[in-house]
């Protein structure tokens, strides 16, 4: 293979939730690809609002609560949006994001989709336990639960930058060839 650029998620710093939500989804319930789909056309913040339940009568999603409980797509979003809040919150100057706020309401702009950067291996068994939590929280099987997390975890570790996928680095010793079978120990 290349360099890794044109892999998807490798080489990029950031990438947007929505991005990284429909690519577990689409994992782990492509069932669930039209929900995600229909999601992406609104701005981050209203697909929050709606997936935790924090909106008004005026933004309906079109079944219950209960039903939306279940789902891996809230999961995942709810999660993701909040590690990459955190994590710009704690990188962004106050002042200028307000001011970059102030000024996208003025013109009308959309907000920018929220990005998750690239990721610590403590903040990746963060983001594991957080999607633990948020799972059993909604109601899910620990099994299941297990299954979010850790295919979130394996995403955001290919796209955050932690080096290339085991299969780009060379096997053998720089030339890519494998390695002698009598210098590999169990």
């Amino acid at each position: 293979m290349g360099s890794g650029t044109d892999v998807p998620g490798i080489g990029r710093p950031n990438e947007p939730v929505r991005d990284l939500v429909r690519s577990v989804v689409a994992v782990l319930a492509p069932e669930e690809l039209p929900l995600v789909d229909g999601l992406r056309r609104f701005d981050d913040a209203t697909v929050v609002r709606r997936l935790s339940g924090r909106h008004g009568h005026r933004e309906p999603l079109g079944f219950g609560a209960g039903e939306i409980a279940m789902l891996v797509t809230p999961v995942v979003w709810l999660v993701l949006d909040g590690v990459a809040q955190r994590m710009a919150a704690a990188t962004a100057d106050r002042v200028a994001q307000g001011a970059t706020g102030t000024l996208r309401r003025i013109f009308r702009r959309p907000a920018a989709p929220v990005e998750v950067p690239p990721l610590t291996r403590e903040q990746l068994a963060e983001v594991r336990a957080l999607v633990l939590a948020t799972a059993e929280q909604r109601g899910l099987s620990p099994r299941r639960a297990a299954e979010i997390a850790d295919a979130l975890v394996a995403r955001l570790a290919l796209s955050g930058g932690e080096g290339p996928p085991a299969e780009e680095t060379p096997a053998g010793p720089g030339d890519g060839t494998p390695p002698d079978a009598s210098t590999v120990r169990d």
